[in-house]
């Protein structure tokens, strides 16, 4: 399918479907089997927009696993700013029960991103990822909690405050030390149309 058609399908998901914003977190197999940390911002039982630190091209094959919701299948319809959007493949079995753990989702005000000021923070499923420095430097770390504004993690390393680091896709900053980690502060995400909210 070319990466016309996959706009026109993604077109045609999102006209079908109600999109739910949510906080959940998660990782991607890309076809080079890079797996990846990775954020949903946005959800339906036909799409689902995530933000990355890397990003697959259009039309690419996409596994995706997102805490509280599982495993997911699909191809990346369209590349927007620090993300994309993946249309999801599934019989319509599993598409009604992602669409009753949509509806879940709901009723769990935590994971919803309704207010993008205010976020509650949560704790991931899957805690380990890593956090990438200016200078192109990787350290492994585990994400104590996290919200869309800024995460909590533990890590062997300790950049000074207001170094720049990235974190699971999200650009921000240290804000604070403590015994056996680091608090980092987003300087904002990107929603699926380039957007980017504070």
């Amino acid at each position: 399918m070319s990466q016309v058609e996959f706009q026109s399908e993604f077109e045609s998901n999102r006209r079908s479907y109600g999109r739910t914003p949510v906080a959940l977190f998660g990782r991607c197999l890309l076809p080079n089997q890079l797996e990846i940390p990775c954020q949903a911002t946005d959800i339906s039982p036909g799409d689902v927009g995530i933000i990355s630190a890397h990003t697959p091209l259009a039309g690419e094959s996409i596994i995706l696993y997102l805490d509280h919701v599982g495993r997911l299948e699909g191809q990346c319809a369209r590349v927007f700013r620090g993300g994309f959007a993946l249309t999801i493949d599934c019989t319509p079995r599993k598409r009604e029960k992602l669409t009753a753990r949509i509806e879940w989702l709901k009723a769990h005000k935590q994971f919803l991103a309704e207010d993008q000021r205010q976020h509650d923070r949560i704790e991931p499923e899957n805690p380990n990822s890593q956090i990438r420095l200016s200078d192109g430097r990787s350290y492994p770390i585990k994400i104590i909690d996290i919200s869309l504004s800024g995460a909590a993690i533990k890590c062997d390393v300790k950049p000074a405050i207001g170094s720049k680091v990235s974190l699971a896709g999200m650009e921000g900053s240290v804000v604070r030390h403590f015994i056996g980690g680091v608090g980092i502060q987003f300087a904002g995400i990107a929603d699926r149309n380039g957007n980017l909210a504070n």
